[in-house]
């Protein structure tokens, strides 16, 4: 069974957006291993480029040491997959013996560029922002989708 990750920078607060986490995290229970794995968020000292670029490091840092497998950095830059191209993705990579997959959502300055290199692929959800917290639900939500398409079913219809 594949192991999928959601690995992101701090906690969220908000019970709605913890509880549909749970909810899609059950819904995949018989597809794949969810896990969501948090690091701590950094509390920026200013707003010069220089110390975000430092807060970004040192987060980057410690969300390094927590990825397992391929890595998908969330990225406004990166590759915009429609739900059935993530879940072609998702499939090819279980087909060629990849045991997980990271995906990786940074905090509100975003990804070090030390990230961005580990990352074997970077995907985008478009052009807009998000907040991070609420990505991770979205993202959930699409992972879900993806199994659903990869297992024949109608739900991302």
């Amino acid at each position: 069974m594949l192991g999928v990750n959601i690995l992101c920078v701090g906690k969220i607060k908000e019970k709605y957006l913890t509880d549909g986490i749970a909810e899609y995290a059950k819904r995949l229970s018989k597809m794949c291993k969810l896990s969501v794995i948090e690091v701590s968020e950094e509390l920026s000292r200013g707003e010069s480029a220089a110390e975000i670029d430092e807060v970004k490091r040192r987060e980057g840092e410690r969300l390094i040491s927590k990825i397992k497998g391929y890595a998908i950095a969330l990225a406004i830059d990166g590759e915009p997959l429609g739900s059935v191209e993530l879940a072609q993705r998702i499939d090819a990579l279980s087909t060629r013996g990849v045991s997980e997959v990271t995906f990786i959502i940074g905090g509100s300055n975003g990804l070090h560029a030390q990230v961005m290199k580990r990352a074997d692929m970077k995907l985008s959800f478009g052009a807009m922002t998000y907040p991070h917290q609420l990505m991770r639900l979205i993202l959930a939500e699409q992972i879900y989708r993806a199994f659903m398409i990869n297992g024949g079913k109608t739900y991302h219809k």
